[in-house]
């Protein structure tokens, strides 16, 4: 009896063991931070990108200080930066407040980890502009040909109620050289109170997306103070998204009419909405 109990012990370990060195991996056939396999792009030289995320780093209910590290999420930056790097674009770092910005450490864990942002934990230059982010307020919007904003939980404190971030949008969006404007997840609250020349919102009737209700119901984390999917209906976007068992493994990009605004719904649509963005100033 007792040499049974032991075989049943080991071969439990074993399976708890395998399947601990296995998760990454089936999180990612799941559908987490899915492989681009479309088409990629060369630039011609001169081109530029900003990506643009957030400065607050602790997932707290508002008006609470104490709370878990949190930040912008790894992939969310990663992601665009080194795809836009790779089809010859010069790319700059900002935040809201500038200096260092938060990554959320969760997102740096073994089983959500990607190869991208292996690569950036092995780059000097992109840890440099992360450790020494420009802040938005002295950066001229106009002059980029791609404009990307990430999320992560961080996003839901700052990104929605910056006014600077939200006039700087306005002004790309009608610059000469019409910069694309995109976003992933959270990052999709730094749009939502941009306007037009008018004083309406400027993405009231797009097709729009960010991370959706569900997901953020699934993963329990409901206390920040702007949500997605909600303040994006509420400024008059034509919200779509994608959905799975749970939305965590969903993905989609959404493109407006005019070819403006690329929005990806979550951390698995980075790379996706970059990719599109990097076609459409490629097919100029």
């Amino acid at each position: 009896m007792k040499s049974k109990l032991i075989k049943i012990a080991s071969i439990t370990v074993v399976a708890l063991v395998t399947l601990v060195i296995a998760l990454p991996t089936l999180i990612h056939k799941a559908g987490v931070h899915p492989e681009y396999t479309g088409d990629k792009h060369q630039l011609s030289a001169g081109k530029r990108a900003l990506v643009i995320t957030t400065s607050h780093g602790v997932l707290n209910a508002p008006g609470e200080t104490n709370g878990d590290p949190t930040g912008v999420m790894a992939s969310e930056m990663t992601h665009p930066y080194y795809s836009f790097l790779d089809a010859g674009m010069q790319v700059d770092v900002a935040s809201i407040k500038g200096g260092q910005i938060p990554v959320d450490p969760q997102t740096l864990s073994r089983v959500l980890i990607s190869p991208e942002d292996q690569r950036f934990l092995n780059d000097p230059a992109l840890l440099a502009k992360v450790e020494n982010s420009l802040i938005i307020d002295d950066v001229d919007f106009t002059q980029y040909d791609a404009i990307f904003v990430a999320g992560g939980w961080g996003a839901a404190y700052d990104l929605g109620y910056s006014d600077t971030l939200a006039k700087k949008i306005s002004q790309a969006y009608y610059a000469p050289n019409e910069p694309l404007i995109g976003s992933v997840c959270h990052g999709a609250l730094g749009l939502v109170n941009a306007t037009d020349t008018d004083g309406n919102k400027l993405i009231a009737g797009r097709q729009m997306t960010g991370v959706t209700n569900k997901q953020i119901k699934e993963l329990g984390i409901d206390i920040t103070p702007m949500h997605p999917e909600t303040e994006l209906r509420k400024a008059g976007a034509a919200f779509e998204s994608q959905s799975a068992f749970l939305d965590f493994f969903a993905t989609h990009v959404a493109i407006d009419s005019e070819q403006r605004f690329i929005t990806g719904q979550n951390q698995n649509s980075s790379l996706a909405t970059a990719q599109k963005m990097i076609a459409i100033i490629a097919a100029q």
